[in-house]
């Protein structure tokens, strides 16, 4: 039944549009803290505070070490998260139906083939470095959101929803090559464990358990028998994702009290505002003793870097185009063609996912992994500058659309 709004007249149950807002905002927020993280792990790293700061790195507890437990524990609350998203958009959002699917999934799949085929372009003579391929094909939602909100109403809302599609699929792609290509020898024993969890979890979904402990508690399971079995225990949390309900209880005024939106909701500030921050102060800083420019141009620090700034905006920028050359999709509302550039340019600040990726690909060279937080920093960097160069000064013209008839009224594009 529809509610009453403050002035009498029906209005519409509140549905994921606000959420997605919500979400937007968040985003941002993170993302500028996350760069203030990033710095600050850049001074513990070249300071007096560096022997402290990569000691308790090493620290080990219960077994794993204190980065290992961020990477491994804390960021598989993070991959959960993201499978929420990934599973909430596709169901009940912004990628629901296929017309809405096709742009970001277009500049998606141009945002991942491009960069790595740069990647591998740069480092094909160095047979050992080929394992980092995927490591600039990733798109750090947070911080392109967070350069994004530096530029405040200049972006339409259509621009910033299309960079939010694209990420979730950029994180899908970049959690099926995870699953993929960056898993060890695998455990049968703790991977036939891992296995029924996931369906007890599926029975539990099957069956209506609305309540989220259960789902927790196995989840908690999972990932322990996924670390075990071979494969990175983070995918444990995009499995758990999976299995959360999301149909509303059709009893309810809000759409919101499904579980999945409850656990959305409950993790958003945390992921936001304490693991990712937590993780780019752990993985983010790199020493520069020793550092000259011409380290830049190794082929590792080269190819990611270059993947990143070049080869994601060509990937991004060049599928959209053909997409809208081809009539397959829109210019997004109240976005022009250059504006649409500049969020090709920011899709290659690759930051959190590509320094985990790269963590997964070099896991016992220091420095390669040193080398890998050079390249995805410096690529990430000029990304962001360019982008936000491109945002700051462009025109806010809506262009015309098929036929002739503009995409959406200039009042929309102001």
């Amino acid at each position: 039944m529809n509610q009453r709004r403050d002035d009498g007249r029906p209005s519409r149950p509140h549905r994921p549009a606000s959420m997605m807002r919500r979400f937007l905002d968040s985003e941002a927020a993170g993302g500028i803290l996350l760069m203030a993280v990033t710095v600050l792990a850049l001074i513990c790293a070249n300071s007096p505070l560096s022997r402290a700061y990569f000691d308790a790195l090493g620290t080990y507890v219960l077994g794993l070490s204190v980065l290992h437990w961020i990477n491994d524990a804390l960021m598989a609350l993070f991959f959960l998260l993201v499978g929420l998203e990934i599973k909430r958009e596709f169901l009940d959002g912004q990628l629901s139906t296929w017309p809405r699917r096709v742009l970001p999934g277009i500049a998606a799949l141009g945002g991942m083939v491009v960069p790595a085929l740069v990647y591998v372009a740069v480092t094909w003579k160095e047979p050992a470095l080929l394992r980092g391929w995927a490591i600039p094909a990733a798109t750090d939602i947070a911080f392109a959101l967070g350069v994004l909100a530096v530029l405040g109403s200049r972006i339409p809302p259509s621009l910033k929803i299309f960079l939010t599609a694209l990420a979730i699929l950029d994180d899908l792609g970049a959690i099926i090559i995870i699953a993929l290509f960056y898993t060890s020898d695998l455990s049968l024993p703790m991977l036939a464990a891992a296995f029924g969890c996931i369906a007890v979890l599926i029975a539990c979904n099957r069956f209506g358990v609305r309540s989220l402990v259960p789902y927790l508690l196995i989840g908690a399971l999972l990932w322990f028998f996924v670390l075990k079995s071979g494969i990175h225990a983070t995918l444990a949390g995009v499995v758990l994702a999976l299995t959360i309900p999301l149909d509303p209880n059709p009893k309810a005024t809000r759409a919101e009290t499904s579980p999945l939106h409850r656990l959305e909701h409950g993790l958003h500030g945390w992921v936001a505002f304490a693991i990712i921050p937590i993780f780019g102060f752990a993985n983010a800083g790199v020493s520069f003793a020793g550092f000259t420019p011409s380290a830049l141009l190794a082929p590792l620090p080269m190819g990611i870097a270059l993947g990143l700034l070049i080869g994601k905006q060509v990937g991004v920028f060049g599928f959209s185009m053909l997409a809208f050359r081809f009539g397959l999709a829109d210019v997004p509302a109240g976005a022009t063609r250059l504006q649409c550039y500049g969020v090709a340019l920011l899709c290659g600040i690759g930051f959190t996912m590509s320094l985990f990726i790269g963590a997964l690909a070099f896991p016992d060279s220091p420095a390669l992994n040193d080398a890998t937080k050079i390249g995805v920093l410096a690529g990430s960097i000029l990304s962001a500058l360019a982008g936000l160069a491109i945002l700051r000064f462009a025109p806010r013209e809506a262009l015309p659309a098929r036929g002739g008839q503009h995409v959406v009224d200039r009042h929309v594009a102001r």
